[in-house]
């Protein structure tokens, strides 16, 4: 989609044109809200949860995952590391129990599962990998094994 919404409602898919490009769109989704009363609940689990926006950062001394998690619970989390360097983050947040007598006016808060994978460089320090949460934020460090300078050794030269 483009950066400014259609007003003819067709998509632009011009592979020559740089602005048909599928970007986030802002009105997406906006004159079309109305019509979530009659999607079944199941279809309303928001996707968005599933695909749970994490920050990497490297400091001299670390690798920094941060996830905002607002709501979860560190029993709720799992952080592992897989063979071949791979740091795994997962989690779910459990849909609210519904009421038979409950009539919802709006359900935008996400909930269901989610999970990422990041494959860490060789620098990484695997036994020594940290995870803590508070304030609904993960933070997950990995430190960084100290780069080895090549030795230089001098050479006399003879003659």
């Amino acid at each position: 989609m483009s950066l400014i919404p259609s007003l003819f409602g067709g998509r632009r898919t011009n592979v020559f044109d740089p602005f048909s490009l599928d970007v986030w769109d802002p009105f997406d989704g906006l004159f079309n809200s109305a019509l979530a009363n009659d999607v079944p609940s199941s279809a309303r689990e928001a996707s968005a949860f599933a695909n749970a926006r994490i920050d990497w950062k490297e400091t001299p001394e670390a690798h920094v995952f941060k996830a905002d998690l607002p709501g979860l619970k560190k029993e709720e989390v799992k952080v592992e590391v897989e063979e071949g360097r791979v740091l795994q983050i997962s989690g779910e947040r459990s849909k609210e129990q519904e009421d038979k007598n409950d009539k919802w006016h709006r359900v935008e808060r996400s909930s269901g599962k989610f999970l990422r994978r990041f494959r860490l460089p060789e620098n990484a320090k695997m036994d020594q990998i940290k995870a803590s949460m508070e304030n609904g934020v993960l933070t997950v460090t990995v430190p960084k094994a100290k780069e080895k300078k090549p030795e230089v050794k001098a050479i006399d030269i003879s003659g």
